[in-house]
C-alpha cells in the first residue's frame, strides 16, 4: 500500500470521525439500559487512523532516513522514528482531534516535500516552501470541510512554520536525492562505464573501513572526488562540491565550490567528481550541496605531511 492510498484513507477516517462526533452531539443520550455498541464500531476507525499513520511514516523514515548525511539531517530523521514508535503507543490519544489534525497536516507536508520535486522535476527552495504551505492547507481544508470541526488546526500552521525554520538551517534532508557514496582517492579512470578511484588501503586493524582517512599525497598531486548521488527518473539540477579546509583561527574555510549537473534515473546513482591540487596538510572536507546549499552528502578526511609510500598498499573503489 503506498503513501498516497494511507493519505486518502486517514484523510477519509478523520472526516468520518469528525462527523461521527458531530452528530454524537446533537443525538439525544441513550436510555442507561441501552445496549453498547460493539466495540469495533467505537475503537475501529481509530486503530485503522493509527494504521495509516504508522504506514506513513515508516515510509517518511525510509525516504528522509536514506537521505541523512550529516548530524542534523540524521537527527530529523531519527525524530521521524521516534514519532513512527511513539504512534504504536497513541492510539487512545487520537480521540483527541487536535493531535490527530497535527499528525495529518505533517505527514501531507513531509509527503509533499518528497513528491513535489519529484514531480516538477526540480528542487528549488521555492518547491519546498509551496509543498509545505500546500500540505498544511490540504489539512486546513480537510479540517473546514469536516462536520463540526472537531479540534483545533492553528498548530498545523506551527508544524509548517517549524519545517520552514529547519529547511533554512539545512536540518531536512534534501528530499528526494539520495547519497550512494561520495570518497576521495588518488587517481581515477573510467572504465566500462564505471568510475575507478584509486585510494589508499586501511591498516588491518580498522577493520570497519577498507579505506585510509588519512590521505598522502605529493607534491602537486591531485586528489580526486567523486560521489553518486541518486535522483529519480526526470529530475535534473545542478549539484557542488564544496571543498573546505579547516584552520585552527578561521575554522572551516571554503577552498573551491565546483558544480557539475546530474540528471535522475540512473539507479546506482548519478556520478560527479572534482578534484584539487597543493592541498595544505590538515582536516579537510567535500561536500555535495544543493545549488542553494543544502548538504547532500559529506566526507572528511586529512591530508598527512608526508607523500605515500611507495609500497603503500591500494585499494581501487568501483562507482
Amino acid at each position: 500500500m503506498d503513501a498516497g492510498r494511507l493519505s486518502i484513507g486517514g484523510a477519509g477516517i478523520l472526516w468520518f470521525l469528525g462527523r461521527r462526533e458531530a452528530l454524537m452531539t446533537i443525538q439525544p443520550t441513550p436510555d442507561a439500559g441501552a445496549e453498547a455498541p460493539p466495540w469495533w464500531r467505537v475503537s475501529g476507525p481509530y486503530l485503522a487512523l493509527q494504521f495509516c499513520f504508522g504506514g506513513l511514516f515508516s515510509a517518511l523514515f525510509i525516504f528522509y532516513f536514506k537521505s541523512s548525511s550529516h548530524f542534523l539531517a540524521i537527527l530529523w530523521a531519527l525524530g521521524l522514528g521516534v514519532i513512527l514508535v511513539a504512534n504504536e503507543f497513541l492510539e487512545d490519544r487520537y480521540r483527541r482531534f487536535a493531535l490527530t489534525w497535527a499528525l495529518f497536516g505533517l505527514c501531507a507536508m513531509l509527503l509533499l516535500n518528497f513528491v513535489v520535486p519529484h514531480v516538477v522535476g526540480n528542487i528549488s527552495a521555492i518547491w519546498f516552501y509551496l509543498s509545505t504551505l500546500a500540505g498544511a492547507g490540504l489539512a486546513h481544508l480537510l479540517h473546514l470541510k469536516t462536520p463540526g470541526q472537531p479540534g483545533r488546526i492553528k498548530p498545523v500552521w506551527g508544524i509548517a512554520a517549524g519545517l520552514i525554520l529547519a529547511y533554512l538551517v539545512d536540518a531536512i534532508p534534501p528530499v528526494p536525492l539520495v547519497n550512494q557514496d561520495i570518497a576521495v582517492g588518488h587517481a581515477l579512470v573510467k572504465a566500462n562505464g564505471e568510475y575507478r578511484l584509486q585510494q589508499e588501503k586501511a591498516p588491518w586493524w580498522i577493520f570497519w573501513r577498507k579505506t585510509e582517512n588519512e590521505i598522502h599525497l605529493a607534491s602537486s598531486e591531485p586528489l580526486f572526488c567523486v560521489a553518486a548521488i541518486f535522483a529519480p527518473t526526470g529530475l535534473d539540477t545542478r549539484l557542488y562540491h564544496h571543498w573546505r579546509y579547516y584552520s585552527e583561527k578561521q575554522g572551516w574555510e571554503t577552498r573551491s565550490r565546483i558544480g557539475f549537473n546530474l540528471s535522475g534515473g540512473r539507479q546506482g546513482g548519478y556520478r560527479g567528481y572534482s578534484f584539487k591540487r597543493n592541498l595544505a596538510p590538515g582536516k579537510w572536507s567535500v561536500a555535495v550541496e544543493t545549488e542553494d546549499g543544502r548538504t547532500v552528502a559529506i566526507h572528511r578526511f586529512v591530508i598527512a605531511d608526508a607523500p605515500l609510500a611507495i609500497d603503500a598498499p591500494m585499494w581501487l573503489q568501483s562507482l
